[in-house]
């Protein structure tokens, strides 16, 4: 048993049981007491709006969803650190994790111990790092995006939008730098199935463009990922 205790939750998300319980034996022999498992999508959502957890090790294959879906769903209650797990061991997979924000991506099998040690080392991490508040100001380029207010400027003046063009727009600028598929914006945004939303997406896009891109048929903001989804690119000089 490690004398060393931590404070931190951590919230366990996947369908096998026999490995969520493997890994909370393990990350309570290295001093974690406060660790919840869920085993399904719709579970793991409750849970983390339960307990708002440090840290998420989460399965990319669950019963009732995807992680990629849940991730940004979790991302957007409250920016979090996520460790992917997953059986998926493909370049793609693990490429797609990272682009999303996954901090780390675990292939099935695996060590528990070195995951543990991955957990403790991204804890060690996350203290020292600002992230991102929703319900701060976000500024990129000639526009500021107030979250809280729910208004935008452009130049100091205050831009028209729709409902749900600004609530887009917040999901958008939340999740920065991560692929958001057209399934995880219509649930967000809509909060529905994402059949028969194609295009009622494309044209919201097409509408932010025109309102805060320079150039909206070369948007430097709001990207197209041909095949994935949109992606809003924040640079480090940006803001």
């Amino acid at each position: 048993m490690n004398e060393k205790t931590y404070r931190s939750t951590i919230l366990i998300i996947d369908d096998e049981q026999d490995i969520a319980d493997l890994l909370k034996t393990v990350l309570t022999r290295e001093g974690f007491s406060h660790i919840h498992t869920a085993h399904t999508a719709k579970d793991g959502l409750e849970s983390f709006k339960s307990i708002m957890p440090d840290l998420v090790l989460l399965d990319i294959m669950l019963p009732d969803g995807n992680g990629y879906d849940l991730f940004s769903k979790l991302q957007a209650i409250k920016p979090v650190s996520i460790l992917f797990i997953s059986a998926k061991d493909e370049e793609m997979d693990r490429l797609l994790g990272f682009a999303m924000g996954a901090d780390d991506y675990i292939t099935k099998p695996f060590s528990a111990k070195e995951v543990a040690f991955r957990v403790k080392a991204r804890l060690r991490v996350t203290p020292n790092e600002k992230k991102e508040d929703p319900h701060s100001n976000i500024t990129f380029g000639n526009i500021t995006v107030d979250s809280k207010a729910r208004i935008v400027y452009k130049n100091g003046e205050i831009l028209d939008f729709t409902a749900k063009e600004l609530t887009l727009l917040l999901y958008l600028v939340q999740n920065p730098n991560r692929i958001l598929s057209k399934e995880m914006i219509c649930d967000a945004v809509w909060g529905e199935d994402f059949i028969g939303f194609d295009n009622t997406i494309s044209v919201h896009m097409r509408k932010l463009r025109l309102k805060i891109e320079e150039e909206p048929s070369r948007p430097k903001w709001i990207q197209t990922v041909i095949g994935l989804g949109y992606k809003f690119v924040l640079r480090g000089g940006d803001a």
